[in-house]
């Protein structure tokens, strides 16, 4: 066993610094140590690990406020905590949104003959995940995989409406309102009161603010837990292609977006 000051150095070996990822590497120790007995306590954690009991002690106190680790009252021993459980329940969800989204999408792209996407958010950026192609569509370009600006596309606008006022000043500090065209929204004021208005109604409408020439509607997926976790759109060229004219679409759209939701386990109480 390495003796106490080899076990005891708090150095990052890596970073020359205390803490760090010494630190991180030890905090993921004890979760794989709780994750495999079930529970321990300090001394259990201290002896399997070669490291103090005061140092344990602090790893424990840290993941408890985080709520990683959970101690039990009556015996005083550690076990995996709720935060975990968050932490896990987001992979299904990202991992089946795709698949659960695939006939959805394909459905609205045959009932209405142009292009739908599905997109979500991807730090300042909304991301399309996967498409179908209507058999009217004029161009075959894949979206999938493209970043495109969350202020001037209606996927993008959707994403940010449902963001809290800090994290949507946030990126939009960051990301500036550049003109796509000339419709493009590039003043601060008239974006937030259409992002009211996209909360308000569910859905929203651009028209050539991406791309000249092209329009779209977009409506919020919603999770389990009633947050958005993805945009479901469709787009057409300006020309034949106008989303609130089309008859029937906000509402087939809309029940696209509640049908896709319910199947992350979303529920309209």
């Amino acid at each position: 066993m390495a003796s106490n000051n080899d076990r005891e150095s708090d150095v990052d070996a890596d970073t020359g610094q205390h803490g760090g990822v010494q630190s991180v590497d030890r905090a993921l120790a004890v979760l794989e140590i709780l994750a495999r007995d079930g529970h321990a306590g300090v001394s259990d954690i201290a002896e399997e690990m070669g490291i103090h009991k005061s140092t344990v002690s602090r790893l424990l106190g840290s993941l408890v406020s985080r709520e990683m680790v959970h101690q039990n009252s009556e015996r005083g021993k550690y076990q995996l905590g709720f935060g975990i459980l968050r932490l896990a329940s987001s992979i299904p969800g990202r991992l089946s949104l795709v698949r659960e989204a695939r006939p959805v999408l394909e459905s609205l792209a045959e009932e209405f003959k142009e292009t739908v996407n599905l997109a979500v958010l991807r730090s300042n950026y909304a991301v399309n995940v996967d498409q179908a192609m209507g058999p009217s569509t004029l161009a075959t370009y894949d979206w999938v995989g493209s970043l495109t600006p969350l202020h001037a596309t209606s996927s993008g606008k959707v994403l940010l409406a449902a963001l809290s006022a800090d994290e949507r000043d946030r990126i939009l500090k960051e990301t500036g309102l550049p003109a796509r065209t000339p419709r493009t929204i590039t003043n601060r004021k008239e974006l937030e009161t259409q992002l009211l208005d996209v909360a308000r109604d569910g859905y929203c409408v651009i028209r050539e603010e991406f791309e000249i020439g092209l329009n779209s509607m977009a409506v919020p997926v919603y999770n389990h837990m009633g947050s958005v976790i993805g945009a479901i759109s469709i787009s057409g060229p300006a020309f034949r292609f106008d989303p609130e004219k089309a008859p029937g679409l906000l509402e087939a759209l809309k029940q696209a977006g509640l049908q896709l939701s319910a199947k992350m386990g979303y529920s309209r109480r």
